[in-house]
């Protein structure tokens, strides 16, 4: 085909990732798959395998799990954009979360790598009801989360590799940051509703404090790095009131609306995800 691009596609497994890869290959791109399990493999643990799945490579699509906020990130984009222009790769396109102080920094070196780039900073995925561990609470019908009353712009994984792989094939984007929303904003309880109704399934939502939140989790065995993540999604992101902005990016860079979440509870209930036996959900580390 004519232009076809290398790109490789860090998380091509996980929520975007993979159907940021699949919309590639289906448009005849030649898509390396950056994960673990890949051959070559890619571990953000361990930046000796980053030059060997860089190698070749025109362009770049960077997922960081679990959360670009998280501690020792930021040494890890500015290691891999290093390794990116030794390896001459024409163009980055991050993403990142919306409203994350932290995640900004590691924007930054991306922004100042001298790189062709897009910022694609997302709010809340809907998937994280059906992929991440949210899903566990609503197979055992009790939903207990804090911050009760903020109300969050969730976004589809659709939309975003929609936006990623137009930022990765077309140089109109270079430059740009995108803040990408859903059309409407919900409370958590308005989210456990939506899926109640539509499942035909009695889930309840009772509001919880942050502390006891991540006293629960602590006596569940969860890792601190993931606590200390939760801590900050939940008190730093949800907390800003900015985080309930609505805006037009997806429609600006698409020219469509974006997905709403009860469109996107109509085609998860076809998959079944939410009769499953808990121990058939989907692990993903990122709470975004």
């Amino acid at each position: 085909m004519k232009n076809r691009s290398n790109i490789l596609v860090i998380g091509g497994t996980g929520k975007t990732g993979r159907k940021v890869a699949n919309r590639l290959i289906e448009a005849g791109h030649n898509v390396r798959i950056g994960s673990r399990s890949a051959n070559p493999a890619f571990d953000w643990e361990n930046s000796e395998t980053w030059s060997d799945s860089l190698q070749g490579m025109d362009k770049v699509y960077i997922t960081f799990q679990p959360d670009l906020a998280v501690p020792g990130a930021l040494e890890k984009i500015e290691e891999l954009v290093k390794q990116a222009k030794y390896n001459d790769i024409k163009k980055l396109v991050l993403l990142s979360g919306k409203g994350e102080r932290e995640a900004e920094l590691c924007e930054q070196v991306v922004i100042h790598s001298g790189i062709d780039h897009t910022i694609v900073r997302a709010s809340w995925f809907n998937q994280n009801f059906s992929e991440s561990f949210f899903l566990e609470p609503i197979l055992n019908g009790f939903v207990a989360l804090p911050q009760a009353e903020a109300k969050v712009p969730y976004v589809d994984t659709d939309d975003i590799a929609d936006v990623a792989v137009e930022a990765l094939l077309n140089d109109e984007h270079n430059g740009k940051i995108y803040q990408l929303t859903g059309p409407t904003l919900y409370t958590f309880k308005e989210v456990v509703q939506e899926i109640s109704n539509a499942t035909g399934r009695d889930i309840a939502f009772t509001p919880i404090a942050l502390p006891a939140y991540k006293k629960v989790m602590e006596q569940q065995g969860v890792p601190a790095d993931v606590i200390w993540l939760i801590d900050y999604l939940f008190s730093e992101v949800l907390g800003n009131p900015k985080n309930s902005e609505v805006t037009n990016d997806i429609e600006k860079v698409l020219g469509r609306k974006p997905k709403d979440f009860q469109q996107y509870v109509q085609e998860t209930i076809s998959t079944g995800i939410w009769n499953a036996k808990t121990e058939n959900m989907v692990e993903t580390g990122s709470n975004k």
